[in-house]
């Protein structure tokens, strides 16, 4: 029963972080819109620290301080700064949906450090097929960002560098495989990450907005007490929970999502060129997730083995 249970929660938070995930793109652009993209994140992180602060009070629930818990902190906040920084600069200049199709790319990015860093991992035919396969798509979005201009590549630039900060925080992560729990995790990652939020926020702008729109503000609010709260500490729960990779495949599933709803509620431009990236990077992952369970695959594999 409680494997049940467990298995429950697991496909909750699952749920949860695929819903969020597909709005937060949206979300992101949307927040800095006005003050600028610094402004909304640090905006963000300031909620979303007090917000985790609180959850923690309620739940009594202490902030461990032993040297694996704080060598996961900074590989959380890795995450949290590193690789949400430049999702931000990069959503002032492509269309939100593409924040998403890009980071599509999470799961190969940490496959392969996986197989670099983490023992029992190996590089294999289906995870080659699949890193062509999305970097032909990386190489169809690029050629849809230059006919928006130079801007646009920066854009993409920007996100393959978040995601690459987020691979490399996932497999850290699974790489001190210490037992914190989801809201400790989050806590002293964002007790790390905010500080810097603050310091670059300070050094590069420092000017509080004089009006905010209800939309930017709504995102500002929406980002910081959910997608922040509840986002970061149902992610780190499945990170505790699932192989580091299998949670990298909820990308799998927010890049269609995110391109459909910045094309109803934003009126983003949706090409052919940009739909056939998008099909390639989540045909990556397709191949990637599913090609070495292929009963023919496996057979070969057993064959080998014998040998």
């Amino acid at each position: 029963m409680e494997r049940v249970f467990t298995l429950m929660r697991i496909l909750l938070a699952y749920i949860t972080i695929v819903l969020l995930w597909a709005t937060t793109p949206l979300a992101i652009k949307w927040s800095g819109e006005g003050p600028g993209f610094l402004f909304g994140v640090t905006a963000r992180m300031c909620i979303g620290t007090v917000c985790i602060l609180i959850a923690m009070l309620l739940a009594r629930q202490p902030l461990l301080l032993h040297r694996k818990a704080l060598f996961t902190y900074l590989a959380v906040a890795l995450q949290i700064y590193g690789a949400m920084l430049p999702v931000y600069w990069a959503a002032q200049f492509i269309p939100s949906g593409w924040l998403s199709v890009v980071s599509g790319l999470t799961p190969l990015m940490t496959a392969l450090l996986s197989a670099i860093f983490l023992k029992g991992q190996r590089l294999t035919i289906g995870k080659l097929i699949a890193y062509s396969l999305g970097i032909a798509g990386l190489y169809v979005m690029f050629g849809s960002a230059l006919q928006l201009g130079d801007h646009a590549v920066l854009g993409i630039i920007g996100v393959l560098a978040s995601t690459l900060f987020h691979s490399i925080s996932a497999v850290w992560i699974k790489r001190i495989n210490t037992p914190i729990p989801a809201l400790s995790t989050v806590a002293g990652g964002l007790l790390i990450a905010l500080p810097a939020y603050l310091f670059t926020w300070g050094l590069v702008d420092g000017h509080l907005p004089t009006t905010l729109t209800q939309t930017t503000l709504a995102s500002i609010i929406y980002l910081g007490v959910i997608a922040t709260t509840l986002g970061f500490i149902f992610y780190y729960y499945l990170l505790a929970n699932l192989a580091a990779t299998r949670v990298a495949l909820i990308t799998l599933i927010t890049p269609l999502l995110s391109l459909l709803l910045g094309d109803m509620i934003n009126h983003e431009t949706l090409d052919l060129k940009t739909l056939l990236g998008a099909v390639l990077i989540i045909s990556a992952l397709i191949i990637h997730e599913f090609f070495e369970r292929l009963p023919s695959f496996k057979s070969k594999s057993k064959y080998k083995e014998r040998r």
